[in-house]
């Protein structure tokens, strides 16, 4: 069965936070910030704020925008890795919240690649026949779980919630997938609840993000290099095919070193990072959103959207954007 995405939201929280912040609380400066990451600001929840509540604005203000009905939703998928518990799911707490009656629901823990990998379950789900009509959403409140003795790390992570309804639809809309792991590199990007090793490698299981960048920032230039270029072979297409890249904004750095490796320019890569920072699952679409409320994503356009994070692990997938600026 086809399938289509014609609605979008997102939500930011209103605390924004410049770099100058982090200059009394670790050793750094704008400067610093800005040159290696691109970074000049995120958005961090309030104390009584967290990714449900994301989650649930993300979704309410897709439903406004494009007067998009959620009580029929029969699936809602939340990507994740900053919860507020492991059990009862975020999924579940958005499903009662907008009474949502009929809806199954699971929550999907892969770091900065979970709203891809949530759309490409969305997509099975309807072509098996089984669902019609999906809630994805990606949603992070990463200010609650970083570590802010960190000086590498701290600067980076945002919060934020993306939403998109994945719908079934006489003309398929939504392409060929990928998806890819080396969990050999498990202990370079992880959150620990539990002082159990990974790889037989100890961990500090003090609930905080830890992450080898050197590591995690090679992984990703060469993996996406490789994993976009063969996303677009699977697709049929070419590289001047695609109208928008949206990878996860991880760091401007590694996004420019990705589209130069690509021979691609970098005016179409769509990016979030430098107004919300590394948001993780939400980055993808906060940066589709911007790209359409600016006027650059038209309906018919080509994108490929690429997610990658903690697995190591990695998702893509090739879309006609079929959502007009409202």
């Amino acid at each position: 069965m086809n399938a289509i995405i014609n609605s979008i939201g997102i939500y930011v929280p209103e605390k924004r936070i410049d770099n100058h912040y982090f200059e009394s609380i670790v050793d750094t400066s704008d400067e610093w910030i800005t040159t290696r990451t691109g970074i000049s600001q995120r958005f961090y929840a309030a104390g009584n704020e967290y990714t449900g509540d994301l989650c649930v604005k993300a979704a309410q203000n897709l439903s406004v925008r494009y007067n998009k009905d959620l009580s029929d939703v029969d699936f809602i998928i939340v990507a994740t890795t900053s919860g507020e518990q492991v059990m009862p799911s975020m999924a579940s707490q958005v499903q009662t919240r907008l009474n949502i009656p009929n809806a199954g629901c699971i929550d999907v823990y892969a770091a900065c690649a979970g709203f891809v990998y949530g759309i490409i379950l969305a997509k099975g789900l309807i072509a098996a026949g089984t669902h019609k009509k999906v809630l994805v959403i990606g949603a992070e409140t990463l200010s609650k779980i970083t570590d802010f003795t960190d000086r590498t790390s701290c600067i980076l992570f945002g919060d934020g919630a993306g939403a998109v309804v994945v719908e079934a639809c006489d003309e398929n809309h939504i392409f060929d997938a990928l998806t890819g792991t080396d969990g050999s590199h498990g202990k370079d990007l992880y959150l620990a609840h539990q002082n159990v090793p990974i790889n037989g490698e100890p961990v500090i299981p003090d609930r905080n993000l830890h992450q080898n960048g050197k590591v995690v920032f090679k992984w990703a230039v060469s993996t996406l290099i490789d994993k976009i270029q063969e996303l677009i072979s699977k697709n049929h297409l070419k590289p001047g095919d695609i109208d928008w890249f949206i990878p996860h904004s991880a760091n401007i750095r590694i996004l420019e070193s990705v589209c130069s490796g690509l021979n691609v320019p970098m005016d179409k890569c769509l990016e979030s990072i430098r107004n919300y920072g590394n948001t993780s699952a939400a980055s993808i679409p906060i940066a589709w959103y911007n790209g359409i409320e600016s006027g650059k994503v038209k309906p018919g356009d080509n994108l490929l959207l690429i997610g990658f994070g903690g697995g190591l692990t990695c998702a893509g997938i090739c879309l006609q954007n079929m959502i007009e600026k409202e």
